[in-house]
């Protein structure tokens, strides 16, 4: 299926932005975002899709891939004649990703790289006001689209999207696309596109399953297989801690470590929404400044409460696995694992969290009698065994 197979690790001197024959302005919105050097999955695919083909990347969450599909989406654009007549709602380049945040943040970062080119980026997603993202949709034309697969629908059913002249497709997280159920959606949202032979199709996922592998040899031509192995499942910046505690000592323990003089920013994960409701509730009480993001928040009050943790306005966030995956925000200290996740990829993706950019970072894991079953798996996906061991006595104390 693919043309070229890429699975080393970067150990040669990255390629620089400036060799890969990128357009002005983007060059100078990336030296405003200080990315002078490429991570391996940018200088992977981008020599494919700065060319125009099609690209399969795999890469782990916090790899650079948005960068890598944005910068291709971007060339794309801008090498191409608009002058032609355009409808409102009509966009030349389609984002899907899985969940609302995620959409946000790709966003967020195309706005920033195009910021030196009249190129518009637009959100669609679900959870937030319609006929205000629909006054936006219609206020401007749409270069760039980026949304969520349900909502996207949902205009485009309503024919105030419309696909047919899009240049470049890009389904990022296809994998967790795949465990989410929204492959029947994406399929009517393919087929509301060009034929795959004329648009340019890039698709990354974090692992290459036999069902995204199908999905691909539908909705693609002879892609560049990109496949970049980690140097590391978990990162090596983040200090990996379990604590085996008894379900009634983990409340005592996330409030007593709030008060520990090297605690910042922190994410609390739990798997259950009903957990993360009564968590900000008792860390509230206790006086401790928390926001809560799990999918059943209004997602203006989602946006409102990922702004106040990122200006240090909150310094708790309280999230789900869904909610919490497309959070990207550089300078947390701490990730906690209230519950341990019944996916052991989700443990990656929670502790990636933090020890970003360089930084380093603490992610501690409360395992008792319901969860610690739970363990062995992440231990065989990290391939090491995590240190467990007993929490410090005054953490267990009720205040």
């Amino acid at each position: 299926m693919a043309n070229e197979v890429t699975n080393k690790k970067n150990d040669t001197t990255p390629a620089r932005f400036s060799d890969l024959g990128l357009s002005e302005p983007i060059l100078r919105a990336l030296k405003d975002m200080q990315f002078e050097t490429c991570s391996p999955i940018q200088e992977k695919s981008l020599p494919h899709s700065l060319r125009g083909h099609d690209v399969l990347g795999k890469a782990q969450t916090g790899t650079g891939k948005t960068a890598a599909f944005l910068l291709a989406v971007f060339e794309d654009l801008l090498a191409q004649d608009e002058s032609v007549e355009r409808y409102a709602g009509e966009a030349r380049a389609l984002v899907i990703a899985p969940t609302r945040e995620l959409v946000m943040q790709i966003a967020q970062d195309a706005r920033k790289i195009g910021k030196y080119t009249n190129l518009t980026v637009h959100t669609v997603v679900g959870g937030m006001d319609f006929s205000k993202q629909l006054n936006k949709l219609h206020s401007d034309h749409v270069d760039i689209l980026v949304a969520t697969p349900g909502r996207l629908l949902d205009f485009c059913e309503r024919r105030e999207v419309f696909l047919d002249q899009i240049e470049v497709l890009v389904i990022d997280e296809a994998d967790r696309m795949l465990d989410m159920g929204f492959i029947p959606q994406i399929k009517r949202i393919v087929r509301l596109a060009p034929m795959k032979e004329n648009r340019q199709t890039l698709l990354f996922s974090a692992t290459f399953s036999e069902d995204v592998l199908r999905l691909a040899e539908q909705w693609m031509i002879e892609p560049s297989l990109i496949d970049i192995a980690p140097e590391s499942v978990a990162t090596d910046t983040v200090e990996q801690t379990v604590y085996l505690v008894s379900s009634a000592e983990k409340l005592p323990m996330l409030c007593n470590l709030m008060d520990e003089p090297d605690v910042g920013s922190v994410i609390v994960f739990a798997n259950r929404r009903d957990q993360c409701r009564r968590l900000h509730a008792a860390l509230e009480r206790k006086g401790v400044k928390a926001g809560l993001l799990t999918g059943d928040v209004a997602q203006n009050v989602r946006v409102r409460t990922l702004n106040a943790f990122k200006s240090g306005k909150t310094r708790v966030l309280v999230a789900t696995d869904v909610a919490g995956r497309g959070i990207h925000i550089d300078g947390i200290s701490h990730v906690v694992n209230y519950t341990l996740p019944e996916e052991p990829e989700d443990y990656v993706h929670r502790i990636g969290r933090t020890g970003r950019a360089g930084n380093t970072g603490i992610a501690l894991s409360f395992a008792c009698e319901d969860d610690a079953f739970l363990l062995p798996a992440i231990e065989e996906l990290l391939g090491e065994k995590l240190t467990c061991t007993q929490p410090p006595e005054h953490w267990l104390k009720s205040n």
